[in-house]
């Protein structure tokens, strides 16, 4: 998403807003409303956070960072902290929170709209790298199950190294599969025919 369309679209960002209802926190929803966003306020810290979510508020302190069980890394939305001061320990909670944005208590409204998009766009950027990662992974995995997979034909076949592969491509065009289908089928069916020989053989 562009920049352009991202703050186009704040009208429709879902936020919850993790914080007690004192002057900061009412000042922060309030900031939030007159943006656009649909708000949540939620306190004492629950164990799940009402998704779905596009972004969330939250309170780190030291009574609260220790009762947010939600693990703010497996939650594909955006995380800004609120923080009251900046030591080594606030900074390190900081840290492991895994936030895409702060805001420093007292809140002041001027930097709360610049926080929320600032981190919307960081999520987005995270969750672009996210997928790419994913997608190298699946080709690396892929490219290893088919060389295993040759090898073995080889093997079994005592077929070439181009020829077995071949034979792979043919497979998966035949059964218009991806050739890592293919592959792994090879792999799983020849563990599964070597498991049945060392069950079947007699105790010694």
């Amino acid at each position: 998403m562009s920049a352009s369309q991202l703050i186009q679209n704040l009208r429709n960002t879902r936020v919850a807003v993790v914080h007690p209802r004192d002057q900061d926190g009412d000042d922060l929803v309030r900031q939030l409303q007159r943006i656009g966003c649909q708000v949540q306020v939620v306190w004492p810290p629950p164990s799940q956070l009402p998704l779905p979510l596009d972004a969330v508020f939250f309170l780190l302190d030291r009574d609260t960072r220790s009762s947010m069980p939600w693990r703010m890394a497996d939650l594909a939305i955006a995380h800004i902290a609120i923080v009251d001061y900046e030591n080594p320990t606030v900074l390190k909670a900081l840290l492991d929170s895994s936030a895409h944005g702060v805001l420093v208590r007292p809140i002041r409204a001027s930097g709360v709209l610049s926080s929320l998009v600032l981190a919307l766009s960081q999520r987005g950027y995270e969750g672009r790298l996210l997928a790419k990662i994913g997608k190298l992974e699946d080709t690396l995995r892929t490219r290893r199950d088919v060389e295993k997979a040759t090898r073995l034909l080889m093997g079994l076949r005592n077929l070439s190294e181009d020829d077995a592969y071949q034979f792979l491509r043919k497979q998966a065009t035949a059964k218009r599969v991806p050739i890592g289908t293919i592959a792994g089928s090879i792999i799983n069916a020849h563990a599964m025919l070597a498991e049945l020989d060392r069950d079947g053989e007699p105790d010694k």
